[in-house]
């Protein structure tokens, strides 16, 4: 039988989701330039990373990003879109069953992002530059923990959505579940933070078909969230196209990475969330692709450099155009995300 979708929604509900993007979008634009003051008078420099996961020399991404550091750009202005997003939905969206849950995640990843960015303006530029990888994964992952319990005591969720089966009872195992698809993403948004414009485009986009899909779902609650995230998203963008006046840094990748995989999970929608955030997927995977290929290769490399857009940086495309070509592909795997949502679902 063919799907129909019947929404009947007042016209102040559609106007208030529309509304906490716009104001997320102003508030962002009115905090960057007091960022901005504080960014450029403190020095809030990124420092470029001088090894790789590996351990070995990072030359091949110095030699392509060594002109950008010079130019000394400063890095943590994740903390204005997480702000603007996080002010809106606390005054305007606030609701139980919908917005804690991922604005709590949403801000606590941003928190344990901006340590590791204070780390990181501080430090030398020594190793990896930050927080080390394996007390991050264990923040992230006690944060994921913790949305997991939340997820399935208090909203009294225990089963996933499967397109063209319905639902899947997984009891407790929604936990681990919720871990894992939280964390994954989380590094997912992180590793693509890599190019100017490239993850803040990219998140957009993500949220966006999300907000559609909590739309016709009609939690209006989650789409308002997401709108409020594309909104500040936006006003970033703005700023961080290329050349970038700005980095978002680790305390806007862990939060939108962590909150992106919790709305897949509210939205009951997990299952369609390697497909709308394909390109995150590919940039995860080609790292994991390059450590695997020089541990069992004898230290053999897949690509010139992972992340994949370093590599197809390294293999003479513009900056520019691996973002913008990046986007295209992120929009298209969104729309293709959002007809199997549509076409997979069931009564």
């Amino acid at each position: 039988m063919e799907q129909t979708i019947n929404i009947t929604v007042q016209a102040s509900t559609v106007v208030l989701i529309l509304l906490l993007a716009c104001l997320s979008f102003l508030i962002s634009m009115l905090v960057t330039p007091i960022y901005t003051s504080f960014a450029y008078k403190w020095q809030w420099w990124k420092k470029p990373r001088e090894k790789t996961l590996t351990g070995e020399t990072a030359k091949v991404f110095n030699s392509l990003h060594a002109a950008k550091h010079k130019r000394l750009i400063p890095t943590m202005a994740g903390i204005v879109f997480v702000f603007s997003a996080a002010l809106v939905t606390l005054f305007l969206n606030l609701s139980r069953t919908e917005t804690w849950l991922p604005l709590a995640a949403f801000t606590g990843a941003g928190m344990v992002g901006l340590i590791d960015d204070v780390i990181n303006i501080r430090g030398t530029g020594k190793g990896v530059a930050g927080l080390p990888s394996r007390l991050k994964l264990m923040l992230i992952t006690l944060i994921a923990l913790i949305g997991g319990w939340f997820f399935y005591y208090k909203l009294d969720v225990h089963s996933i959505h499967i397109p063209w089966y319905g639902a899947l009872s997984v009891g407790w195992l929604i936990i681990p579940l919720f871990v894992l698809v939280v964390v994954s993403t989380a590094n997912a948004v992180n590793i693509s933070d890599g190019l100017d414009g490239l993850a803040g485009g990219l998140s957009a986009i993500a949220f966006g078909i999300y907000a559609v899909i909590a739309f016709v779902e009609q939690r209006y609650g989650v789409a308002g969230f997401c709108m409020a995230v594309v909104g500040a998203l936006l006003s970033y963008t703005w700023f961080n196209v290329y050349p970038a006046r700005f980095f978002m840094g680790d305390v806007g990748s862990f939060a939108l990475g962590t909150a992106l995989g919790v709305v897949a999970l509210i939205t009951d929608t997990v299952a369609l969330l390697p497909i709308i955030g394909a390109v995150f997927v590919a940039e995860a995977g080609s790292v994991v692709l390059q450590i695997a290929s020089k541990k069992l290769r004898h230290g053999k490399k897949i690509f010139k450099i992972s992340p994949v857009h370093h590599h197809f940086e390294a293999s003479g495309w513009p900056e520019t155009k691996v973002t913008m070509r990046f986007w295209v592909i992120g929009q298209v795997v969104g729309v293709i995300g959002l007809m199997l949502f549509l076409l997979g679902r069931t009564r």
